[in-house]
């Protein structure tokens, strides 16, 4: 083809035909631009089909690990629900359970003092998109920036607050390990009973606060899995 209007080019020139020449210039650099364009255009379309294909599968890929870590924040809920229960048993009702009721006392001790768990999410599509940045031109942006709030902000203040749970719940149970290992209290003194309370609520003060945290994870995390 290039070939062809070049022979044609030398034809004019040879002819001294310089007007029809210069038309035909001008008309072959407009007929390159077109090309140019038009596979511009072609390009634009294919990265285009090729980045929306990838933010079906990012979006797809994301859900999947929602929906795995909304089922296990849930068992974390169901982990801890009993104990915020008991909690609020021993602190209203200690004294008279530990003298007067003390089999009642070693049947729901152990429920408190059931083993903890705490949340780490599943992060490995969300991680992928971002160090490729392609998250950064995916065209759902509304949902993105659900994503990107829940992974930067949500997520991150529940590990804090997981980690700060586990150090206190490291701290309980080393103290009581023998009312952990045998399920029964040991003989204790009005103050010591006190002191209990004292080291059961300021872990359970956390434990609530990461239960309300939780709970309103699996909602962000919802407004996320539900979008089309």
């Amino acid at each position: 083809m290039i070939k062809f209007f070049r022979k044609i080019r030398y034809d004019l020139m040879e002819k001294n035909k310089t007007g029809k020449y210069l038309k035909y210039a001008i008309g072959e650099i407009v007929l390159v631009v077109i090309g140019i364009l038009i596979a511009l255009q072609i390009n634009n379309w294919n990265e285009s089909r090729k980045q929306g294909i990838s933010e079906k599968e990012f979006i797809a890929s994301i859900k999947n690990d929602l929906k795995q870590d909304k089922a296990f924040i849930q068992l974390i809920v169901e982990n801890i629900e009993p104990k915020i229960v008991t909690y609020k048993v021993l602190n209203s009702d200690l004294p008279n359970l530990y003298y007067n009721e003390r089999k009642s006392l070693d049947s729901i001790f152990p429920i408190y003092f059931k083993t903890q768990r705490t949340f780490y999410p599943i992060s490995g599509s969300y991680e992928s998109a971002v160090s490729g940045n392609q998250i950064t031109v995916f065209q759902n942006k509304e949902l993105i920036q659900k994503v990107i709030k829940l992974y930067n902000s949500t997520y991150d203040r529940l590990i804090d607050n997981g980690q700060i749970l586990d150090e206190r719940w490291d701290f309980l149970s080393r103290k009581y390990s023998y009312e952990r290992r045998t399920g029964n209290f040991r003989e204790m003194k009005p103050e010591q009973l006190s002191e209990f309370l004292d080291d059961l609520y300021h872990h359970y003060a956390q434990l609530d606060w990461y239960l309300k945290q939780l709970k309103s994870t699996i909602t962000e995390i919802d407004s996320i899995t539900i979008e089309n």
